[in-house]
């Protein structure tokens, strides 16, 4: 029962909480490579639900000239990043110029949230009544 309510947990977890990724994570994921015809080399996207809807995010990415005298700082994980951003991908180094940020509501996310929840429930109920039974196991009567 741990393992069902741990993988519950899990799974309502990464509805309200969308993971962090850093630019690099996102730029070697496949979420770029997926759109027909594929996108210019200079723009990235990352999809993720967060509570009810589900996110876009296209970041416009500018190539920093090697011999450039900008101080290079790169950008740490999260769900998003903002303008100024800077990582290095397949030994080029980039910062982020443009962010745009579409979200689009998804109703029955909202059902799926107060299903995981009252399931957490169910199983906790019938762990608790499985643990009273458990202690009349073990008692013996002589």
């Amino acid at each position: 029962m741990d393992a069902v309510m741990l993988q519950l947990t899990r799974a309502r977890n990464r509805l309200t909480t969308p993971a962090t990724l850093t630019l690099p994570e996102i730029a070697s994921s496949g979420l770029t490579k997926m759109f027909t015809p594929g996108l210019p080399p200079d723009i990235l996207v990352n999809f993720y639900i967060n509570l009810n809807k589900l996110c876009l995010t296209v970041y416009q990415l500018h190539a920093l000239q090697p011999s450039s005298t900008k101080n290079f700082r790169p950008a740490g994980g999260s769900i998003l990043h903002n303008p100024g951003s800077m990582f290095e991908f397949n030994n080029q180094r980039y910062e982020v110029s443009h962010v745009h940020k579409v979200e689009c509501v998804v109703p029955w996310l909202n059902d799926a949230l107060v299903f995981f929840t009252v399931s957490l429930q169910l199983c906790q109920q019938l762990k608790d009544k499985i643990s009273v039974f458990s202690g009349y196991w073990n008692y013996k009567l002589y």
